[in-house]
């Protein structure tokens, strides 16, 4: 399947595609033009066909795309179509709120652990999952095939965290600590900084009032 040299931007969407894909399906609707797509999703139907176009098509000619075909594509594009297993370092209220997320295991990330330096919360359990503390964190991403670890620690211990994952054999890490993460390249990093997104969510409040406000 081709995808080599896809821009992020393409990359950034696909995860769009497929949640409108699926729920599509959930709905019923077994084929779909990329016109009726683009409505839905508020994405030229030009765009999405030069997105998938990127991956071999998809579409044909005066059919549009089978959802459900389509859907399970994307799922292998993004690598759902196969299990991660992950764990989260720092077990606070964002960590267990994301370990109590469940709909991350019906796209096939596997939460398998949960650490902290917190001695109170050693052998609690968050949906079944042991907190564990982090001297057992090496041996356990040995012994259970751990691909990707989510940070939710706070920024002064993530950088020397980060560096200790990579080093024990972690190859992606979900970063919510609030640095940027600078890893060798093979290392995939995803930055979460959801006070920047909080930040944009309030410059777009604010010019919408802008905006009003001089209509009136």
């Amino acid at each position: 399947m081709e995808g080599k040299g896809i821009s992020q931007a393409v990359i950034r969407r696909l995860p769009r595609y497929y949640r409108y894909l699926g729920e599509l399906l959930e709905d019923g609707v077994e084929r779909i033009s990329s016109n009726d797509l683009s409505k839905r999703m508020k994405v030229t139907a030009s765009q999405i066909r030069q997105d998938l176009n990127n991956f071999g098509g998809f579409g044909q000619q005066g059919y549009g795309y089978n959802v459900k075909y389509l859907h399970s594509e994307i799922g292998k594009i993004l690598g759902l179509d196969r299990e991660h297993n992950m764990i989260i370092i720092g077990a606070g209220n964002l960590g267990q709120a994301l370990a109590n997320y469940t709909a991350f295991e019906r796209s096939g990330f596997m939460l398998k652990g949960l650490f902290d330096v917190n001695p109170t919360l050693a052998g609690v359990t968050v949906r079944g999952i042991e907190i564990r503390m982090m001297d057992e964190l090496k041996s356990f991403i040995r012994n259970n095939d751990i691909e990707i670890a989510i940070l939710t620690i706070p920024k002064t211990k993530a950088v020397a965290v980060a560096n200790m994952l990579v080093e024990n054999g972690i190859r992606a890490i979900w970063n919510f600590a609030h640095t940027d993460l600078n890893l060798p390249e093979h290392i995939v990093v995803e930055n979460v900084h959801l006070s920047e997104s909080l930040m944009r969510l309030s410059y777009n409040v604010l010019r919408y009032e802008e905006k009003h406000q001089k209509k009136k």
